[in-house]
């Protein structure tokens, strides 16, 4: 229920002022606003009272929310009052270039919005993020696909595309979209390139996670039950000194080792209490113990940097403007079929599994600021139906002087329903399925 109350909050507060943007843009050039609704209000509303001249509500619906401006085809696809003899409250009367900032107005708000909450974020409990350098001191570890398409336990990232990124997630992200990586593999600089089909293989089963910190040693966290981990007799909290008499530095090494002994024994020496041990454990066809070890990312690689009011804004904007680029990266990976990264999109449903199951207000705006300039990209695609559609074709008229007949417009706006309801339907439906079969197979 909190993860629902999360995303419920976070798209109330963007819906709400995404069309605000349109609203007041509407207001300044005297644009009559009929409808102002968070949600879509499809059949019947939860709520609604008119004031004035516009009917403010929240519909059932929570994909979105709308303001419907007169004189205007939207997705209402009223139609009729496009028939009657414009009036000058309508938008159809006022000029291309005030039609076009109204377009711009929602897309416009989410940028501020970003950038005003990053701003009072970095000014009140600062940056924060992953030391790349700090944290791959030791070098990096690899997921078994990441180790197939080129990397090796112990890479450190020198660049990529020619840069390096401090932030580590953001690298994580850089690995995916790139052309060039470049590593240094003891002293040795080596250069991978890697394929559309390598990086949908990460994307499928590693994602983000296929680099982590090389960790030191192997506490171990968690057996399994039945295992052969179980039945030698390993706990929880006991650390792996050696495996067949071979000393472990990194656990890398030691999952390694214990990769090359499937279906057969080996012997660990284990520290418990402050004593040595010597146990042996069967190892599973597939390679494996039954043991887990931590890990997490720890706080020791986290940076804070605190900024002055004054220092935030520029940091605001250019944090704003590299989330923007990132999202333009992402669109151009989910357009190369081979990479499957379309699989990844997720709906509401998808996004609000994957917020935490605690309220936590530092990263409730941090997303809240993520989510917005996602939303203002979104709304800046050409597709019909969206703000970006409706601001190409203003475009268009400013430089031509032709004005799309309202006949065509309706068709058009149609049809931009259509892709966006099937792209809605295609997201939903697969999040859904995904919890489905998650509590209940």
């Amino acid at each position: 229920m909190i993860q629902l109350a999360q995303i419920l909050f976070i798209l109330s507060v963007l819906v709400i002022l995404h069309e605000f943007g349109h609203y007041i843009a509407a207001k300044i050039f005297k644009v009559r606003v009929e409808k102002f609704y968070l949600f879509m209000d499809a059949g019947f509303s939860l709520v609604k009272k008119k004031i004035g001249e516009t009917e403010w509500g929240i519909g059932w619906l929570p994909l979105g929310g709308y303001v419907k401006l007169s004189g205007m085809i939207d997705e209402s696809m009223d139609t009729e009052q496009m028939k009657q003899e414009a009036q000058p409250w309508e938008f159809r009367s006022k000029p291309a270039w005030q039609r076009l900032i109204i377009m711009l107005g929602g897309i416009i708000v989410n940028i501020v919005l970003a950038w005003l909450i990053y701003a009072s974020m970095y000014s009140t409990v600062g940056k924060k993020y992953i030391d790349t350098a700090v944290l791959q001191e030791k070098g990096l570890q690899f997921g078994e696909v990441g180790q197939l398409v080129g990397f090796k336990n112990g890479d450190k990232i020198v660049s990529v595309d020619g840069k390096f990124q401090e932030n580590f997630n953001r690298m994580t992200m850089d690995i995916l979209f790139s052309e060039e990586i470049k590593v240094d593999r003891n002293g040795e600089m080596v250069t991978l390139n890697l394929t559309d089909e390598q990086i949908g293989e990460i994307l499928d089963k590693e994602g983000r996670n296929f680099i982590l910190p090389r960790t030191t040693g192997a506490t171990i966290d968690s057996v399994a039950p039945k295992s052969g981990a179980a039945l030698a007799g390993l706990q929880k909290g006991d650390s792996i000194v050696s495996i067949n008499g071979k000393k472990m530095t990194f656990f890398d090494e030691f999952t390694s080792e214990v990769g090359q002994h499937k279906g057969s024994n080996v012997a660990l020496v284990i520290a418990r209490n402050s004593k040595l041990d010597t146990l042996t454990t069967a190892v599973s066809a597939e390679g494996t113990l039954g043991i887990t070890v931590p890990q997490s990312i720890k706080d020791d690689y986290l940076i804070t940097k605190k900024m002055s009011f004054g220092e935030a804004i520029p940091a605001a904007i250019k944090e704003s403007w590299a989330l923007l680029v990132y999202n333009v990266k992402s669109f151009k990976l989910i357009l190369r079929p081979a990479t499957g990264a379309y699989k990844q999109v997720k709906s509401p449903v998808g996004i609000a599994r994957q917020l935490p199951d605690t309220w936590n207000w530092e990263f409730i705006w941090n997303f809240t600021a993520l989510f917005s300039i996602g939303l203002a990209f979104m709304n800046l695609l050409p597709i019909p139906g969206l703000d970006g559609g409706h601001a190409l074709f203003t475009i268009v008229e400013m430089i031509t002087g032709k004005t799309l007949s309202d006949k065509a417009a309706g068709y058009v706006q149609t049809a931009g329903m259509v892709i966006l309801l099937t792209l809605m339907a295609f997201t939903f439906g697969k999040d859904i399925f995904q919890l489905v079969t998650d509590k209940f197979l």
